[in-house]
């Protein structure tokens, strides 16, 4: 297993990021409130990793959960939990944190023209669901 250290630290990440992402979706700054969603997403998506040994080191937390599913690492109970928070990590990638972060630089869209209210509101939701869920997932290990 990960060092309990290195997995706290990653919980604690998720925690600060979904506290300021909840100010961010009060004061309604969308692109803000979704660039820590994806922080806190990424974060608990690692911090389950990291409860089953596997290194931090990656931006596709989502590939090496399904990879701990199939190769039967994590009992039912820990893989149907990982099952509902596969969606949240395949939707914000990489790919997503770059939009958020620079815009759509092929369509000369800023990060604040692309992402509104309903973004907002869907990215936050993930974000809470990652969290209660990777905590679930710790607490069974």
């Amino acid at each position: 297993m990960g060092s309990q250290k290195d997995v706290e630290y990653r919980f604690e990440l998720a925690r600060g990021f979904l506290n300021e992402a909840e100010l961010d979706y009060s004061l309604k700054r969308w692109r803000a409130c979704v660039s820590g969603s994806i922080l806190v997403i990424e974060n608990t998506g690692l911090s389950v990793l990291m409860l089953f040994g596997v290194s931090p080191l990656t931006h596709k937390p989502g590939r090496h959960l399904s990879q701990l599913i199939s190769e039967g690492t994590v009992t039912k109970e820990i893989a149907d939990l990982i099952q509902e928070i596969l969606p949240e990590l395949e939707r914000y990638d990489s790919s997503e944190k770059m939009l958020a972060k620079y815009g759509d630089e092929s369509s000369y869209k800023l990060p604040w023209e692309l992402f509104n209210e309903d973004e907002g509101r869907t990215a936050i939701e993930s974000a809470r669901k990652c969290m209660r869920v990777s905590s679930e997932v710790a607490a069974l290990v």
